[in-house]
């Protein structure tokens, strides 16, 4: 009798010990998850997406052992923002991630929710497209990364003449439905007037329109040509690279991504910078911070990329000077 007592004892206590992993499991929290809403496609955005994953990290957040990221991507096609903002309101997710698209991913899930917080990165003033009320004082349910991408098209131009500074024409590839081209076009064509240049203007906002494009500047006699800031550009830049490449065009983008691929020059922000913000911030925000609290982060630095390598391939040599200022110069 004593054998079976001590039996269904050790019976019941391993029973016991058994099932209260589980209980145990059942009382945890919910791994919290967070939406990524982008403008642009998942195989392009490799660098950002490490660039955000470290910054979750930093505020001690590992995607897949203690945080989710559901992923949308409107591949190019903006038109898809509101639609996949909504499926994200839907599913529940603790921090909307919206980037691209001239600051349309973020109005798209702005315009979704009220209430969950939003973190997003922005090409246009966001105080200006509505997102928040101030830099410092966000105020709503949004805050983020301001790279004032689109804002630099003047700049560009002009790095662009001192290259190729007897190019009568320069050509300009604009997406016209990304809501910052009207602001780029007027902006390139003021920077022209100051050099004394023309300007081609061209549009893009699907694969099948390069083509065209290309041909219309070559038809023009361009030496130039400026690649309007774009996430849609941004990821077909392999795409874009070996287009200018075929009609010896010398052009200047917004990221040193195209450079390093193979891109004549770049300048604009640091964009693995601005994601690196947005993994902290939302690390932050999932631990309690609140977004109308946590200020709009400026750029402080812009950078200028330049491929030798290219640039004499298209014949062309680089002042000493331009070298001299880059951040980057590849061989």
């Amino acid at each position: 009798m004593y054998f079976l007592y001590k039996r269904r004892e050790f019976v019941t206590l391993l029973g016991g010990t058994a099932a209260w992993p589980l209980a145990a499991r059942g009382q945890q929290p919910a791994m919290p998850v967070i939406g990524l809403l982008s403008a642009g496609s998942a195989g392009a955005w490799a660098y950002q997406l490490n660039a955000l994953r470290q910054g979750l990290a930093e505020s001690g957040y590992i995607e897949g052992q203690n945080v989710a990221i559901e992923y949308r991507w409107a591949e190019g096609h903006y038109d898809r923002l509101s639609s996949l903002a909504a499926e994200l309101v839907r599913r529940e997710v603790a921090v909307i991630i919206a980037t691209g698209a001239g600051g349309l991913a973020a109005q798209a899930a702005k315009a979704a929710t009220s209430s969950i917080p939003i973190v997003f990165s922005s090409a246009v003033d966001p105080v200006k497209a509505g997102l928040v009320a101030s830099i410092n004082r966000p105020g709503g349910n949004a805050t983020g990364f301001v790279q004032f991408t689109a804002l630099l098209e003047a700049k560009r131009l002009q790095l662009l003449h001192e290259l190729v500074p007897n190019a009568a024409g320069i050509g300009v590839l604009l997406n016209p439905t990304n809501p910052a081209a009207e602001t780029q076009t007027k902006d390139v064509h003021t920077a022209a007037r100051s050099v004394g240049r023309q300007v081609h203007v061209v549009t893009a906002s699907s694969e099948g329109d390069f083509d065209a494009a290309f041909a219309g500047l070559a038809q023009q006699q361009t030496g130039g040509l400026l690649v309007a800031a774009d996430p849609f550009f941004f990821s077909r830049r392999e795409q874009l690279i070996a287009l200018a490449a075929r009609y010896a065009l010398p052009a200047i983008y917004e990221w040193r991504e195209f450079v390093v691929e193979g891109g004549l020059m770049s300048y604009g922000t640091k964009i693995t910078d601005a994601y690196h913000q947005i993994g902290v911030y939302c690390g932050r925000i999932l631990r309690g911070a609140n977004p109308a609290d946590l200020p709009v982060v400026q750029p402080t630095k812009f950078e200028l990329a330049i491929n030798l390598k290219t640039a004499k391939a298209l014949g062309l040599t680089v002042p000493s000077t331009m070298q001299l200022l880059a951040d980057e110069v590849i061989e």
